[in-house]
């Protein structure tokens, strides 16, 4: 009995050494109130002192309080050794796999959920797109859509394309010229998102320019009254995205391994952290609602709930072998007691990994705007506090401005 209790000793204490979500509450603190320096210097801290299996969250917490800070050469950086990290980490083997059948999951290093890896591609092209490389920012927002397409079509998974990528992807082949391709990621952010309200100009406009005479009919009738001239030759665009709210956390949920089964599992639900506010923002004083063209809190959900039926098979095949060890215990002490006990102590250890990138934002909010070519102010009233940044405007370009905004 007291081998048994050396050997899930390491179990029963990684709820404590492991938590990685109580440990970087500090860290949360300091990026929510912008104090951005302190949240890398604690970062820093974590990365050099906890726990290596933490080592994808640690970088993509810090390449997201970099982004927030406008430190957009230095993010990308760190996105794209977070990058190289997960996809090395979704080759685990298959040791590690049968391992953690007996182990707590936050055991095993954090690779990070679906929606997770797709949001490292989505910064990584508003990094680019702010440093006026929309090259490789395009580059990125065709990462997420391919990877989403294998998703979906070779793993049979529930997903759809994200409409910020598509609508990000309209801008930047609108500021390149590219009308045709700009349309067709416009119409699909559409899709995704029918209420694009505003935001729905550039597909009027290009509809018209592109000779889609059929579509821009339906487009009048779908956009009453929404003003899509052609762009004067002083004059072009602003869109701004706010990245607003506290994205979703985990938190341990039980429900039945299967209808009308009385045992129970526990598995990790995302729960909302807070409401999301609605961001107005104003360039030259004309003031815009923002419109919502992706919430993060929908999509973890819907990536979640498909893992979880995955993790279900896999909770009910470990708790097989958890009795199967249990009974071996019984049988060498000849003790129903000490089995019992056995498959007690093996199930403490069963809880649901709740680690995720709590760093993210909730929503993805834009605005647009045309005005004459040269300085204009942007503010961003979010949740009773203005936040102003400067934008140049160029003749017949599309310029972007990321602002982070919290609670």
């Amino acid at each position: 009995m007291l081998g048994l209790l050396m050997l899930l000793g390491p179990l029963l204490l990684v709820g404590c050494a492991g938590d990685y979500v109580a440990r970087t509450h500090g860290i949360r603190e300091a990026y929510q109130a912008e104090n951005y320096p302190r949240a890398l210097e604690l970062l820093d801290h974590e990365g050099e002192h906890g726990n290596p299996n933490d080592q994808l969250l640690v970088l993509l917490d810090r390449g997201m309080v970099l982004h927030s800070a406008g430190r957009w050469e230095e993010s990308i950086q760190v996105l794209g050794q977070a990058d190289r990290l997960s996809r090395e980490l979704d080759g685990i083997s298959l040791r590690e796999e049968a391992g953690a059948l007996l182990s707590n999951e936050r055991q095993r290093a954090y690779r990070g959920e679906d929606f997770e890896k797709l949001m490292i591609s989505v910064l990584q092209a508003l990094n680019y797109a702010q440093l006026g490389r929309d090259e490789d920012a395009l580059v990125e927002v065709r990462r997420v859509n391919e990877r989403l397409r294998r998703m979906v079509v070779e793993e049979k998974k529930p997903y759809e394309q994200l409409a910020i990528a598509r609508y990000l992807g309209g801008v930047l082949y609108e500021d390149q010229r590219e009308w045709d391709s700009a349309y067709i990621d416009y119409a699909k952010a559409l899709e995704l998102e029918p209420r694009l309200g505003a935001l729905g100009e550039p597909l009027l406009r290009l509809a018209k320019k592109t000779g889609r005479d059929d579509v821009y009919q339906d487009l009048l009738q779908r956009f009453p009254g929404l003003s899509h001239e052609p762009l004067g030759p002083e004059e072009g665009q602003v869109v701004v995205v706010v990245e607003a709210g506290l994205s979703p956390e985990k938190q341990s949920m039980n429900r039945p391994y299967a209808p009308n089964a009385v045992e129970l599992i526990t598995v990790p639900v995302y729960r909302d952290r807070s409401s999301t506010a609605r961001a107005q923002v104003s360039v030259g004083g004309d003031w815009q609602g923002t419109v919502t063209v992706t919430s993060l809190s929908t999509v973890a959900k819907v990536h979640l709930e498909d893992r979880v039926g995955r993790m279900v098979a896999k909770q009910l095949a470990g708790a097989l072998v958890k009795g199967g060890l249990a009974a071996g215990a019984g049988a060498a002490t000849q003790s129903k007691e000490v089995a019992y006990l056995t498959f007690l102590l093996l199930n403490l250890a069963n809880e649901p990994d709740l680690r995720s990138w709590l760093s993210l934002p909730a929503e993805f909010q834009l605005a647009r705007f045309r005005l004459p070519a040269g300085r204009h102010q942007v503010q961003v009233e979010y949740a009773g506090r203005v936040t102003s940044r400067e934008v140049e405007v160029r003749p017949g370009r599309v310029s972007l401005v990321v602002m982070r905004r919290y609670y």
